[in-house]
């Protein structure tokens, strides 16, 4: 038998694995658009992506409250559930990220969640209010994206549609390098968070923090906003491509558009009072890029890349719970 304190220490090392993987397998999200109409270099985009995802994640934490509670009750959760959730969602990502398929690592972590509770507990252990709640906001923000994303690219149309194309260019590279600031900042606040409730659980589950106590402690957020950070660091080139390019072919004025309407989407997500919900940034930003390119033309945008990424999106909650179920049967036998 492995003792609390070890089961403590792999949790902690698997979320922020966790969080690493996320940090590159997303970070297509925030830089794409700027590499891809060479608004910045790749490696200042990656640094800028970087620094700005730190920053963000360390400014709320009401969505880390938000999974620690609103999942499974974690009066509940136990050490092994967690490391076999996050075993799952760390296997999703890593496979989807070798084929370029730009995955949400948010779906990833829920559906590891539910299955590895299940496998333990049963279906009663769930907070159905909540996962509800969670996936709502997961399948509902990629369409504001998309709404949103074709309003404000409209709007941009309008107001620049008669200036000289090349000025229009030129104008807003200059704009995508705070644009993309913003949506790297926005990614930290909302991404880096589930890691910080998954290891809020964890110290729960070991009778280290107190159940009416969910905030994440410092050294979480710390942790989690440098693991981010670090994986933001290291790049996503496969997605990258595949989201700068193959959706819609953008020039700076679309990247900035799409950049501004992820960050409104992801950012009233996270902090408008009531929510503080999770939502994938990959989801969102995807749905931006196809709703600024069909403000152009229907025709515009891939829409076979979009069905291809749309299947994966679907798939990834129940794939990665019955991965994560099968994963703690094998952990409760070898722990």
């Amino acid at each position: 038998m492995i003792s609390s304190s070890a089961l403590l220490i792999l949790v902690v090392f698997f979320a922020l694995a966790f969080d690493y993987i996320n940090g590159f397998h997303d970070t297509a999200n925030a830089i794409a658009t700027s590499v891809s109409t060479r608004a910045l270099t790749p490696k200042r985009a990656v640094i800028i992506a970087a620094i700005l995802n730190f920053t963000g994640a360390l400014v709320s934490t009401g969505v880390a409250q938000t999974i620690a509670k609103d999942i499974v009750n974690p009066k509940f959760v136990t050490q092994e559930i967690v490391i076999a959730a996050l075993i799952g969602a760390i296997f999703w990502n890593l496979l989807t990220w070798y084929f370029g398929i730009p995955s949400s690592s948010s779906h990833a972590i829920i559906g590891g969640m539910i299955g590895a509770a299940v496998s333990k507990l049963g279906f009663d252990v769930l907070q159905v209010q909540g996962i509800l709640k969670i996936v709502a906001a997961l399948l509902i923000s990629p369409i504001v994206g998309i709404i949103l994303g074709f309003i404000i690219m409209k709007i941009l149309y309008f107001i620049f549609g008669n200036f000289a194309p090349s000025k229009v260019n030129q104008g807003f590279r200059k704009m995508q390098m705070l644009s993309a600031g913003l949506l790297a900042f926005n990614h930290g606040s909302n991404d880096a968070q589930k890691s910080m409730g998954i290891i809020t659980m964890a110290l729960v589950a070991s009778g280290l923090q107190d159940p009416s106590n969910l905030d994440p402690a410092l050294w979480v957020k710390m942790a989690c906003a440098l693991a981010m950070a670090l994986g933001t660091a290291a790049g996503g080139w496969k997605i990258i491509r595949t989201m700068g390019g193959k959706i819609f072919k953008l020039e700076p004025i679309n990247g900035f558009a799409a950049d501004l309407t992820s960050s409104i989407v992801i950012w009233t997500a996270t902090a408008f009072p009531g929510l503080h919900l999770p939502v994938s940034t990959t989801h969102v930003v995807s749905g931006s890029i196809m709703g600024v390119g069909s403000a152009k033309r229907i025709s515009a945008v891939r829409w076979g890349v979009a069905q291809q990424m749309l299947v994966a999106w679907v798939v990834t909650i129940p794939t990665t719970a019955i991965t994560s179920f099968l994963f703690y049967k094998l952990i409760s036998v070898i722990l």
